[in-house]
């Protein structure tokens, strides 16, 4: 890792991992919908804006145009809007922490569909060491925690869904030839789409505006979504994924830091045991040998997710 990736790294951990304190803000005067929708086509823009200035060309392939529509289905409008229905009920920092787990679910997945062949030795014990550490921040044995609550299940489901999303982009759109921006472009348009539909469906509440809630949906979408995307590819470019994905263990610290700090939030001891365990999990899990000839291993690099 170069000098010049670390306050990079830094500014892309303080982008995402403060993601979700923005969703709690927003939450407080926006529908969870409206949230989304807002922070994916404010996203879209900026991306959009990028393309066209670089000339870059947008697929036209309807194949491609599916393939993209179910990536953004999984990796955007899914679990985007999963967060935002969980932070009504759930603090900032524990979305964070489970979100943490993403790495985890990628492994596991990968092996169910046969998308890795095999696991190693190092990465059974990061998955052991990661789960246990996820049993940790879930402490089934207390039923008043908030982590066992609808709120961290929904949680829960959108870190298996970025899983699955992983899985699938890698699959069928990792070997296309498209620029990593303007496939986010697409994503993040064909996922706007989706929520513009939800929105007509549940409808739209009376907005509780004030320049808090509004601050907070502007941050999330252009700098949150737009920005971090461009931020994160290019590290990506210059570093390598590996180094880019070193953003994974920071992203909850700063989640923890700021629902802590900003919101008032409380962390117990058990929780924090629980994330040390999970981070810890998934860098065994990426202390993988060269896989054999043929075998094809997902990186697992937030796609903006995270967040």
């Amino acid at each position: 890792m170069t000098r010049s990736a670390l306050p990079r790294i830094a500014l892309l951990a303080l982008i995402w991992g403060s993601g979700f304190l923005w969703i709690k803000l927003a939450d407080r005067g926006f529908s969870p919908v409206e949230v989304t929708l807002a922070r994916l086509a404010l996203g879209a823009a900026v991306l959009f804006v990028i393309v066209r200035v670089r000339r870059e060309a947008i697929p036209r392939s309807r194949r491609l145009w599916a393939h993209i529509a179910m990536a953004a289905l999984f990796a955007n409008a899914v679990p985007y809007l999963l967060f935002a229905v969980a932070e009504q009920t759930v603090d900032s920092s524990t979305a964070g922490i489970i979100n943490a787990t993403t790495p985890l679910w990628t492994v596991l997945l990968a092996l169910a569909v046969r998308h890795q062949e095999s696991m190693t030795s190092w990465q059974a014990g990061g998955l052991i060491v990661g789960f246990a550490g996820a049993v940790l921040i879930f402490t089934p044995w207390r039923t008043a925690s908030g982590l066992v609550s609808a709120g961290g299940l929904e949680c829960l489901a959108a870190s298996v869904s970025y899983a699955v999303s992983y899985i699938y982009m890698d699959r069928f759109l990792a070997r296309r030839g498209i620029g990593s921006v303007v496939l986010s472009t697409c994503q993040l348009a064909a996922a706007s789409v989706m929520l513009v539909i939800a929105l007509a469906i549940s409808g739209a509440r009376a907005p509780h505006v004030t320049t808090e809630n509004v601050a907070a949906v502007v941050v999330l979408g252009i700098i949150g979504t737009g920005f971090a995307y461009v931020l994160n590819y290019q590290i990506i470019t210059s570093e390598g994924a590996t180094v880019a994905s070193t953003v994974t263990y920071l992203v909850p610290v700063v989640a923890i830091a700021l629902g802590v700090l900003v919101l008032g939030e409380s962390i117990t001891m058990i929780t924090l045991a629980g994330i040390a365990l999970v981070l810890a999990g998934v860098a065994l899990t990426r202390l993988r040998v060269q896989p054999a000839s043929g075998e094809r291993q997902p990186e697992h690099t937030e796609p903006g997710t995270r967040r």
